[in-house]
């Protein structure tokens, strides 16, 4: 940006003088036309120019020298909504309230994510047939500020299922909750979405409750929760009941979630995580998770311990993990993946490829995040997931997913090609 469009806009600040000092700058001569706007901001103390007498009004400035200069004139009570709201970021870093701004914003943000996905399931070896999934999911986000320090955070979801011909739907305001801090201490309370240290291979759900987390480098974070629903699982449509991970789901006629009304009702964990360096975070948690009936299935408790590192283009992650369920077939689990790149929604162009391994017994998992069936739930599964996704414009992501999982115990195994196209604003 020139200084001589910077000027143009300083000329619409409204700043006054009670007297125009000489001209400061050697390099604007009396004649220019920009001269009494530059000698008036120059009078009022807004701008100052260079230790050697010059103004360099055609050199480019950086956005945060304009950002002193708006904070200037605002010092001076000068009207600048405008400028302020294209340099907020700016003159936020530069502890400048900007009260007239505030006043007149929105006080609500809205966001949104559109995803289209097609999925094909082969079945050996278990029951159920081989099935498809046409699916149309739109996500709306509600950021509405309380105040300098809470904000209140909604999810409004729509499932639309397009593989038949009734035009099976679903609306539902899936989260509702307050994000803020205490002190030092980040509080989220509500119906959220959380993950687990181990981004969802534990449990990848939503929840009622409440999390806090302490620090940056070194995080620390606690959470009690009662488990509001068990994660659906898209492509057994089909079959009427099953069980996640010890707990009962079922599906009503339109392939609806009901929820559960056995299986683990409440958790809590706690857990650490690390920064070494900027490229090598490491993290361990416990999670317990309690039964709903006191009869229907014995507490859980899943230990996880695992590393996230990046080097240059490719990423690696290793998880163990470890169950104390004694009804668990299989009470440990690992997993281990590589990403090569990295696809960005504001970064037109960019991709990834990835492959990841699973070995997770029964007992070290409740509700997964994935998107794959998982064969058999009773003895828990392993195999390998390949991904990869490219954005061709911005905000648009295009993916294509494969899983290759079988039964740790039995000869059930279940293939998923999954597909998809991401749009989000």
């Amino acid at each position: 940006m020139k200084k001589s469009l910077v000027l143009a806009m300083a000329m619409a600040l409204g700043v006054t003088a009670s007297a125009y000092a000489a001209n400061p700058f050697s390099d604007v001569p009396a004649g220019h036309w920009a001269y009494d706007s530059i000698s008036k901001l120059a009078a009022a103390g807004i701008i100052e120019g260079y230790g050697d007498d010059t103004f360099r009004g055609d050199r480019l400035m950086t956005r945060y020298e304009m950002a002193q200069i708006v904070a200037k004139a605002l010092a001076k009570g000068a009207n600048v909504d405008k400028l302020a709201a294209e340099f907020a970021d700016e003159l936020d870093a530069l502890g400048v309230r900007v009260a007239a701004l505030e006043k007149k914003s929105d006080n609500v943000k809205i966001t949104g994510q559109i995803r289209y996905h097609y999925a094909s399931v082969r079945h050996s070896g278990t029951v159920g047939d081989n099935s498809h999934q046409h699916q149309l999911r739109t996500r709306i986000w509600l950021t509405g500020k309380v105040n300098d320090n809470w904000n209140y955070r909604a999810k409004l979801e729509n499932r639309s299922n397009l593989a038949d011909n009734v035009g099976n739907e679903n609306t539902a305001m899936q989260e509702a909750h307050l994000q803020g801090r205490l002190g030092g201490v980040n509080v989220t309370a509500g119906r959220y979405n959380y993950e687990d240290p181990t981004g969802g291979n534990i449990w990848s759900n939503r929840v009622d409750g409440i999390q806090a987390s302490y620090g940056s480098k070194i995080k620390l974070t606690a959470q009690y929760n009662k488990l509001a629903t068990v994660r659906w699982q898209r492509l057994y449509n089909g079959l009427e009941a099953g069980t996640i991970g010890g707990t009962s789901w079922k599906l009503d006629e339109n392939g609806n979630e009901i929820e559960p009304k056995d299986g683990y009702a409440k958790s809590w964990g706690v857990s650490l995580s690390g920064e070494l360096g900027k490229n090598v975070k490491l993290y361990a948690g416990f999670d317990k998770f309690f039964d709903h009936t006191n009869d229907v299935t014995d507490d859980n408790g899943i230990f996880d311990v695992g590393l996230n590192a990046r080097f240059k283009d490719i990423t690696l992650d290793a998880i163990y993990l470890h169950g104390n369920s004694k009804d668990a077939n299989n009470k440990n689990g690992f997993i281990a993946g590589l990403t090569y790149k990295g696809a960005s929604f504001n970064k037109v162009g960019s991709w990834d490829i990835s492959a990841k391994y699973y070995n997770q017994g029964d007992g070290t998992f409740v509700s997964h995040e994935t998107d794959g069936t998982i064969p058999d739930y009773t003895f828990g599964f392993k195999g390998m997931k390949y991904g990869a996704h490219y954005v061709p414009a911005k905000g648009m992501m295009l993916g294509v997913v494969y899983y290759d999982w079988k039964s740790k115990e039995t000869s059930a195994k279940d293939r998923t090609l999954w597909t998809e196209l991401q749009l989000r604003f």
